[in-house]
């Protein structure tokens, strides 16, 4: 992989767009491997200075802070750009072959060993099962991506039978030039419409997982999801395609029904994993996340037993569906994660009992209708509205008149926390599944899950 960005930025005029945690990474590679070579860091943040998270003895370091931080990118002949900063809304575009990033460079070297995981829900989930499975096989294998892990932070550790598992967001889609080689497309859903120009760049991007497969990759993709389905002639090409579903028995890959998980490969169909046995990830939707990871790792020549173990064993991540405890003789569920309606959706589908919920935080604009109309459906009785998307559902779910529904708007956890010691009822359960990005209080849906699981466990 040195080669490959030894060949992108040899004598070049180098930027480092964002200097998070993978631009922190970014730097500290292209440091090990050129020690001399100038490099500019770019970031809105103007603290970096002295918050020093980088050499300070680099002499040959320039910066670029504030709000002039996307002014001159076309000045520069590599743009080592970090998820999360879009580019789409500039005054004066820069020429995407100036565009790279961690992904782009490490798909250009491992692409032949790595399964991708993407969708707009279900990917930590899924990608965190797959190398679950794997590991009860082989300890060879890797976790990188949105999960949390920079890709470059894990290079020590390949080599090529290394099996790699790479979570990918659509802003770590954006640039790449190889496909991974088993690509998986779990659904989509509008998200991250302040990013993008349309709902069809979004989806575009969300395609790029096997746009650049060959005939020898493999195509792993969700039927029953209709924004993919009706998208797939458009992205035809020469990979092999498998799919997973609860409507269609595909020609090759997983469906199920309300007893089990089926494979099938060809003409060949067995019975692969009962839906009675024991296993933490409840739901449909996680059901739809086991079909592709088994679909995964078989493709891979992973062992049933292996497969079947991690299904079993997996307890799934924090900060979606987490059950918290019992305190007060209240249920409490953190489901931080879900930041569009969806996702909130098969929450609610999932947990039982529910009395109180927290909705709302920033607001992109996402479509609330058809989840107001679900809860408005349901028998929660206290729901608790924070930030503009608050509001606009709140609003919303005032058209439908359910009587036996109270709604409460609060600017904080603190106020939130009040009425559900005052209203939940004893035995109930309290969810956290806002249906709205975090960025308006919090940094990240990690920092609003841990503050939410922190009050909780104060009572």
């Amino acid at each position: 992989m040195i080669e490959i960005l030894k060949s992108k930025i040899k004598n070049k005029n180098v930027v480092i767009l964002g200097f998070g945690r993978e631009g922190q990474s970014t730097y500290k590679l292209i440091r090990k491997h050129f020690p001399k070579m100038s490099l500019t860091i770019a970031d809105k943040n103007e603290n970096i200075i002295e918050e020093k998270k980088y050499n300070y003895n680099d002499k040959n370091l320039k910066f670029v802070l504030g709000k002039k931080h996307l002014k001159k990118l076309n000045d520069y002949d590599v743009i080592f750009k970090a998820p999360g900063i879009s580019l789409n809304h500039l005054n004066r575009p820069v020429a995407k072959k100036r565009i790279t990033s961690q992904s782009d460079i490490f798909l250009q070297a491992y692409f032949e060993q790595t399964i991708g995981i993407t969708g707009t829900k279900g990917k930590s989930t899924t990608a965190s099962l797959i190398s679950e499975m794997i590991k009860y096989h082989t300890s060879n294998t890797v976790l990188v991506g949105n999960i949390g892990i920079a890709p470059f932070d894990s290079i020590s550790r390949i080599d090529k039978k290394t099996k790699i598992v790479f979570e990918l967001s659509s802003h770590q889609l954006e640039h790449i030039r190889k496909s991974p080689h088993i690509g998986v497309l779990l659904n989509i859903f509008p998200e991250h419409l302040d990013h993008y120009l349309s709902f069809n760049d979004y989806k575009d991007t969300k395609f790029l997982i096997t746009k650049y497969q060959e005939i020898n990759d493999h195509f792993i993709y969700n039927d029953d999801d209709e924004t993919t389905f009706k998208a797939l002639d458009k992205y035809n090409s020469k990979k092999n395609s498998h799919s997973f579903s609860f409507m269609k028995i595909p020609n090759d890959g997983c469906f199920a029904d309300e007893k089990s998980i089926y494979f099938k490969n060809g003409n060949e169909c067995q019975s692969f994993f009962s839906l009675n046995e024991p296993r933490f990830l409840k739901g449909e939707h996680n059901i739809k996340n086991i079909m592709a990871a088994i679909t995964c790792c078989k493709i891979i020549g992973i062992p049933d037993k292996a497969i079947i173990e991690g299904i079993k064993s997996f307890r799934g991540l924090q900060h979606r569906l987490e059950y918290v405890g019992n305190f007060r003789n209240l249920h409490f569920y953190n489901d931080s994660i879900a930041t569009i309606p969806e996702a909130t959706i098969e929450a609610v589908r999932t947990i039982k009992n529910i009395d109180t919920i927290i909705l709302g935080g920033f607001d992109r604009g996402l479509d609330y209708n058809y989840l107001s109309e679900f809860l408005a459906g349901t028998s929660i009785r206290n729901l608790i509205f924070m930030g503009k998307a608050g509001g606009r559902i709140k609003e919303l779910l005032n058209n439908y008149n359910n009587r036996n529904q109270k709604y409460y708007s609060v600017d904080n956890f603190n106020d939130a926390f009040k009425i559900i010691k005052r209203k939940t009822r004893i035995g109930k359960v309290c969810l956290l599944s806002p249906a709205a990005a975090s960025y308006d209080i919090f940094s990240d849906f990690i920092e609003r899950g841990e503050v939410f699981k922190k009050l909780a466990r104060s009572m």
